[in-house]
């Protein structure tokens, strides 16, 4: 049995030094790099992707809208062309930066607002994954379990991998519970490393109201801007390992 652990990366101030990414590098299996609209640089791309090499992690893009102001957390409306090239144009500078420090990036993983959007948006979906295609079918899509962006990407011709969150709170639809309401955001690390387990082999979760849905568990998100996040990735990978189940990048 095995799993992904992914973790959001190269989303801090250059100015601030790298926050959690080096303490959270040794005990994860992917990272999904911010390609500079919603946070990051050139700079902290090349230092997050050579981080990466070192420690045997999986490189990954992670484009969001142009919004720095709201961390690309707010939608935005934007034609099919604008999203499509703008999909091209993040993932690409990463691909090319990891390409130039010999490396391959092996997934994309749509950030923030884009991302919950496309999650219940088909046609939204469809022009990240012909997007994501056009610049490599090789590449892996990866988007929430049961959303629309896993249909959109299989529907191209795209591999994908359902992603499942170990620090938020499901609805009884299967989506995330909104960062606004209460209980959205778990901190209980010993309540998240049991669910991440019943996920992976019960591919169940239970709801904010205690009601279990079905779930596809390939990858899993750490939130890297969590202060608890070294601490709790590290003991995650620990139990993992004691339930026999391998932690090994996607594809691989």
């Amino acid at each position: 049995m095995y799993i992904d652990i992914n973790c959001d990366l190269g989303e801090t101030d250059p100015a601030t030094g790298p926050g959690n990414d080096e303490a959270v590098m040794p005990f994860i299996s992917s990272a999904s790099i911010a390609c500079g609209f919603h946070a990051g640089d050139p700079l902290t791309i090349e230092r997050t992707i050579r981080s990466a090499m070192r420690h045997g992690v999986s490189i990954g893009a992670h484009p969001g809208y142009p919004d720095r102001q709201n961390f690309g957390r707010k939608a935005m409306k934007m034609s099919h062309d604008e999203l499509r090239a703008m999909i091209l144009y993040q993932a690409g500078a990463v691909m090319a930066m990891a390409a130039a420090a010999g490396a391959r990036m092996r997934h994309v993983k749509p950030h923030g607002a884009l991302y919950n959007t496309a999650a219940t948006d088909y046609e939204l979906s469809v022009v990240i994954a012909r997007a994501v295609r056009e610049l490599d079918p090789s590449l892996i899509l990866v988007g929430q379990s049961g959303s629309q962006m896993i249909r959109a990407a299989r529907d191209t011709g795209l591999a994908c991998a359902s992603e499942v969150f170990a620090d938020r709170a499901y609805d009884d639809n299967g989506a995330l519970v909104a960062r606004s309401i209460e209980g959205a955001v778990l901190h209980d690390t010993d309540l998240m490393i049991r669910r991440v387990i019943r996920m992976i082999r019960e591919k169940v979760v239970e709801t904010i109201t205690g009601r279990l849905i079905p779930i596809e568990a390939e990858t899993v998100c750490i939130h890297g801007d969590n202060e608890t996040a070294p601490v709790f990735v590290r003991k995650l990978s620990e139990a993992l390992r004691a339930e026999g189940i391998t932690v090994r990048p996607l594809g691989m």
